[in-house]
């Protein structure tokens, strides 16, 4: 059984930072791109940020480029969100992807929230 589970979420003011991580389990985890989604109430899921199986190439959103680091840990099979200068536009349940190199399999999270106010 699959299973990717968020944790770091929690409240932070503008300006500040907060590290997400997923554990990945059931799964092969090389076998996996990964990627982090977000939605704000009353939003569609977006997407925010992917990285390859190795983690050799990344791709972020413009709307947090250069704020957001993603990374992977193959032997730990987790995966990291670094998030600085965040801004009360980034508050949303971000949610942990992975999808399949090369089959159509896709598993998601079930979300950790993220709310950035003062």
């Amino acid at each position: 059984q699959v299973q990717l589970v968020e944790s770091g979420g929690g409240l932070v003011q503008p300006g500040g930072s907060l590290r997400l991580s997923c554990a990945a389990s059931g799964l092969t985890f090389t076998d996996y791109a990964m990627a982090w989604f977000r939605q704000a109430p009353g939003k569609e899921r977006e997407f925010v940020t992917a990285i390859s199986w190795n983690g050799g190439s990344a791709d972020y959103v413009d709307s947090v480029k250069g704020r957001f680091t993603i990374s992977r840990d193959n032997f730990k099979n987790t995966l990291q969100l670094r998030m600085t200068s965040l801004k009360p536009e980034d508050t949303a349940v971000y949610y942990c992807n992975a999808q399949h190199a090369t089959q159509f399999r896709e598993y998601w999270g079930q979300g950790t929230q993220v709310t950035v106010s003062s």
